[in-house]
């Protein structure tokens, strides 16, 4: 049985792999297992595309300057609807603008997003931007993610707006749900992170990417629509035989497809 199978942009050591086209899954697996700059890629067979999560020692990725970032890029350096960085960028460059250009940097920023705004559910609505956010220092994942996104795009990174799903979040938050989380582009690839601190960032599961919530939103509505709480339902595998293993704790930078 043949079926069409993709990895996008599988990034570590400097290597990018791309593999398109029909192949057996059995066959292409050990294939794609050969190749040791890919000893710490997660690598799994789904019913119609084969996946790599690329695991990088932040140490070693190191930042390129804004004059060499990849014109496809710059799009998410600027301002949007949400996250309005010329009205942060002193303060952004006052906070983290000491620090040296590169993943620390752009940790720091998650990190300080996490430990300031209290993750609150309906504190905000859909006209709540960064300024808001940081006023209120409250908020939900697409909160988080826009005041990430904000500062690290103050500080030239491009940053853009992922929606998902919650996989490892804490019961207390109620059942499965989508989830927002950001990707920053840092020495070459787009690096996950989730300023919220809720979810595993290696069992994050993209759906699409936009420079904020406005381009990326679960649903859009058009007339009157009687709406209630999404039911959202996934299943991590465990299967150590094949290579599957449940996302958990890493301190590692974990990046994706482009």
């Amino acid at each position: 049985m043949h079926r069409t199978l993709h990895l996008a942009g599988a990034r570590a050591a400097g290597y990018v792999l791309r593999i398109q086209g029909d192949a057996a899954g059995s066959a292409l697996e050990p294939f794609l297992r050969s190749f040791t700059f890919l000893r710490d890629a997660v690598i799994g067979v789904g019913s119609n595309r084969l996946l790599a999560k690329i695991y990088v020692e932040p140490d070693a990725i190191i930042a390129e300057s804004p004059g060499a970032l990849p014109v496809a890029t710059l799009q998410y350096l600027y301002s949007s609807r949400y996250c309005q960085v010329d009205q942060v960028q002193q303060q952004a460059w006052d906070r983290f603008g000491r620090m040296p250009r590169g993943y620390a940097q752009v940790q720091a920023i998650h990190d300080w997003v996490r430990d300031t705004l209290k993750f609150q559910a309906g504190s905000s609505c859909t006209g709540t931007s960064v300024l808001e956010t940081l006023r209120d220092q409250q908020g939900v994942c697409r909160d988080f993610a826009h005041t990430m996104i904000t500062f690290c795009r103050a500080l030239n990174y491009p940053a853009r707006f992922v929606t998902g799903v919650d996989y490892g979040a804490d019961v207390s938050y109620g059942p499965p749900d989508f989830h927002a989380y950001v990707e920053v582009f840092i020495g070459g690839a787009w690096y996950l992170f989730d300023p919220t601190g809720i979810t595993q960032v290696n069992g994050l599961v993209r759906i699409g990417t936009g420079r904020d919530a406005a381009e990326t939103s679960f649903a859009t509505i058009f007339g009157p629509v009687l709406t209630g709480m999404p039911k959202v339902e996934y299943d991590a595998i465990d299967d150590p035989i094949n290579g599957l293993a449940l996302p958990g704790s890493t301190q590692l930078a974990v990046s994706t497809a482009d």
